[in-house]
């Protein structure tokens, strides 16, 4: 062969390399094939843990970026209808730069003055928000009640508008005269066991009398453990026991129970001071210890116990 047809050693490497790469991907290719083959012959536990030795690669998920909720805020825009309905109802058209005046205008601005008569009703002597409804976000109606020196009461719907973050309001409109909340129907009381004059009944009033009027000291009619101040100074010179009715039948016993037994009890009271008297009520605790009824909580103000349950 002639040195011009005589390849170099460069280009005889380069079919020699690419053929022997070619057969090795052949070869791996048959092996793969046989352990494919291999693994189903022998059953499909062999299969399992063939795909679990298989290595495999798993995307990490994106990062989410976390969200901020933001909820409206139901701030009660209550006090708020009270403050301009008390300023308001003290306003008048012919005199609309007084204190009153400036403040409901302040309040309501495209809202007009009243224009009372010279011999009107005068003004109310207390102003109270009694309901707050929100018809949507930002908008409310509330009901506020003004009383009169003679014993009226006139109720009024007030609108008002709040912000996003129920920290202002207005007032949207002029107020409008409604009709007054309903009495609404009170539940049987739990306390049904009416307790006689005894053990029980001399607990309660000791405690009370010492409570109310300062005679005495209230920590000796207290359960262990349990803490009640005396209210003070004083509001009353004498306290009367008028009824006591309890929730469990224990307590309309003359004998004083185990120790540990406790009752609920109702105690309707008349109290005197130099201006009057005066008829009140508290719900009471009372446990059992060593012959003698201890005041174990004073629970008045909680409304009328349901079903007997403890609360």
């Amino acid at each position: 062969m002639s040195p011009g047809q005589q390849a170099s050693p460069g280009e005889a490497a380069a079919p020699m390399t690419a053929g022997a790469r070619l057969e090795a991907m052949r070869r791996r290719a048959r092996l793969a094939r046989v352990a494919v083959w291999t693994v189903i012959a022998a059953g499909p536990i062999a299969l399992a843990v063939a795909a679990a030795s298989t290595p495999t690669t798993v995307a990490a998920a994106p990062a989410t970026t976390p969200t901020t909720v933001r909820t409206a805020s139901a701030a009660d825009p209550g006090g708020y209808a009270q403050l301009f309905v008390g300023a308001w109802l003290r306003s008048s058209t012919e005199n609309p730069t007084t204190a009153q005046a400036r403040l409901a205008q302040s309040m309501a601005p495209d809202v007009e003055l009243p224009d009372p008569a010279a011999d009107a009703q005068s003004a109310p002597q207390a102003v109270t928000a009694v309901r707050s409804a929100q018809r949507s976000t930002g908008a409310w109606s509330v009901t506020v009640a003004a009383q009169y020196g003679n014993g009226s009461v006139r109720y009024y719907a007030v609108p008002v508008a709040s912000d996003s973050t129920g920290s202002s309001f207005t007032v949207t409109g002029a107020p409008s005269v409604v009709a007054g909340p309903t009495r609404a129907e009170v539940p049987k009381s739990s306390y049904a066991v009416t307790v006689p004059e005894g053990d029980l009944s001399s607990a309660v009033g000791e405690f009370l009398t010492a409570y109310l009027t300062g005679a005495g000291e209230v920590d000796r009619y207290l359960a262990p453990g349990v803490n009640l101040t005396a209210v003070s100074p004083a509001p009353y010179t004498a306290v009367t026991v008028q009824q006591i009715s309890a929730i469990e039948d224990t307590a309309a016993s003359n004998q004083v129970p185990a120790d540990g037994t406790k009752v609920r009890v109702l105690a309707r009271v008349e109290a005197r001071d130099p201006g009057g008297r005066w008829p009140l009520a508290y719900e009471l605790t009372l446990k059992a210890r060593s012959g003698r009824w201890d005041v174990a909580a004073l629970e008045s103000g909680t409304g009328i116990a349901q079903d007997g349950g403890a609360r």
